[in-house]
């Protein structure tokens, strides 16, 4: 218990010292066009930052896009000076081009890229990368958009952020909070997978990666940041705007009309639970649920108009009987194709049979409470009639789920029908690791080893020369920089 009058204070923020670290763990690349005056600032403050407060080895690598100033000579005059600076030109322009032809040439397990003014604070780096070294997740991005975050900047930039934040929700269904940020991380083994399967080598690279590992099911992990806009950035709103528009039409062009190849996309480490068969865990209970509910709500106002018309020359058993027996076929059918997923007209036949069962329980249900209700009062309103089957037919509905579920259409897998729930490892196909993506995470040595040779490679493929590749069915599911070149 406190006896001083003091509120106190909470200690001061501090990162956990770095131990020594072995091979490269983690590559930072900066792409640069024309950055002669921000580059070395930038490379010396994000050094001394990593060899403080990352515990394992990292490398930093400058992506040059063909600039045409001094900035290649300060390029070569880090990585001479610097042991963890590397040094990668390319003789054409492209923030995608210069991020895939780097990550893809790069040999270290954890790929990420800052922009050359790093107006995202540094602080925020190594829990970006931290999921993806644990496994946890697929990709990482800082995203200013989030609660938590602090954000400086003007409202030209603001705005812009946010509308075309607003565009990929609305068009493709994103689920991210940040798009623009320019501060995200990949493991390198998705980014193999991946990256060949972008196509843009601009400014809507960013954009098109996290849609496509969004809708394969990749994990995107979000990380708050503080971010600072550079007063000197210039924003060409119509050239951005019209690039961006024709990105988001060609990728939702691509996805409505099925020809992105998503499949080849895994999600690379962990036991997904969903792939388990555990004992007395139904699969795909809740997607049952809602066709079930959806189709049993459209069956109810069906047999509802049925029973209203038939009422008009029959007795209301009469009628109920009839209603029931119509919309208990169609509700078997639907059910049949769309709770359960059931094709084709095998077993039809016996499923519509055993649903006549379940529908034989239901009239005895809703033909008692008709009883029940009649014999209660001798001439009953037509509203009363309905409010009561209403009731009777949710009791029949629990008991039908139920029924439908264990005795019509048990599990798929015993009739032989391929399911659409669970993705499925094709064994002659090379699949990731469940239990160790990488070795142990190495230490970092005192002096770091020669960094990577820069070597000119096509993008998608990787270090070594080869192209790799995983596939694995899948069911299908979730660039605003700073630096002077950046049109944001």
């Amino acid at each position: 218990m406190r006896t001083d009058s003091s509120p106190g204070t909470l200690p001061a923020r501090e990162h956990l010292p770095a131990g020594n670290a072995g091979t490269p763990v983690l590559d930072v690349v900066i792409p640069v066009y024309n950055e002669e005056k921000d580059l070395q600032p930038c490379v010396l403050r994000l050094h001394d930052h990593l060899t403080r407060t990352f515990p394992y080895a990292f490398r930093i690598t400058i992506a040059d896009n063909a600039s045409t100033d001094s900035t290649p000579l300060v390029a070569a005059r880090l990585e001479a000076e610097i042991p963890e600076v590397a040094n990668f030109r390319l003789e054409q322009k492209g923030r995608g081009r210069a991020l895939r032809t780097v990550w893809s040439a790069s040999d270290a397990p954890i790929l990420a890229y800052m922009d050359v003014d790093l107006s995202t604070d540094l602080n925020a780096l190594l829990p970006l990368v931290a999921p993806l070294i644990s496994g946890h997740s697929d990709l990482a991005i800082g995203s200013r958009l989030a609660r938590t975050s602090r954000v400086v900047r003007g409202p030209k930039r603001e705005f812009i952020s946010r509308a075309y934040n607003m565009i990929l929700r609305g068009s493709l269904q994103a689920r991210f909070s940040d798009a623009q940020c320019g501060f995200k991380a990949i493991r390198r083994d998705v980014a193999q997978v991946l990256l060949p399967l972008v196509e843009d080598t601009g400014w809507f690279f960013d954009t098109e990666m996290l849609v496509l590992a969004e809708r394969a099911g990749l994990r995107i992990h979000e990380v708050p940041v503080d971010w600072v806009d550079d007063p000197d950035s210039t924003v060409h709103i119509v050239k951005t705007a019209t690039d961006d528009l024709k990105g988001v039409w060609r990728i939702g062009k691509a996805l409505a009309g099925g020809s992105l190849p998503l499949d080849r996309l895994t999600r690379p480490f962990g036991d997904d639970p969903r792939d388990r068969d555990i004992q007395d865990v139904p699969k795909g209970l809740a997607r049952q649920l809602v066709g079930f509910c959806v189709v049993g709500g459209l069956s109810t106002l069906f047999y509802l108009v049925l029973y209203s018309v038939f009422r008009q020359f029959s007795g209301a058993q009469v009628a109920n009987a009839l209603a029931l027996l119509v919309s208990a076929i169609a509700n078997t059918a639907a059910n049949r194709r769309l709770t359960f997923g059931v094709r084709g007209r095998g077993g039809a036949v016996r499923h519509q049979a055993q649903g006549l069962v379940v529908f034989g329980i239901g009239l005895a249900l809703t033909s008692g409470s008709l009883a029940a209700l009649n014999a209660a009062t001798g001439d009953p309103a037509h509203s009363t009639e309905l409010a009561v089957l209403i009731a009777a037919n949710l009791a029949a509905t629990v008991l039908r789920f139920l029924l439908f579920r264990a005795w019509v259409f048990p599990d798929r897998r015993e009739s032989g029908r391929e399911s659409t729930v669970v993705a499925t490892h094709h064994p002659s196909t090379p699949t990731y690791s469940t239990t160790a993506p990488y070795a142990p995470l190495p230490q970092r040595p005192v002096p770091y080893q020669q960094p990577y040779q820069t070597t000119q490679v096509r993008a998608g493929e990787a270090a070594d020369g080869s192209w790799r590749d995983a596939t694995m069915r899948l069911q299908p599911v979730r660039p605003h920089d700073t630096d002077r070149g950046d049109p944001r």
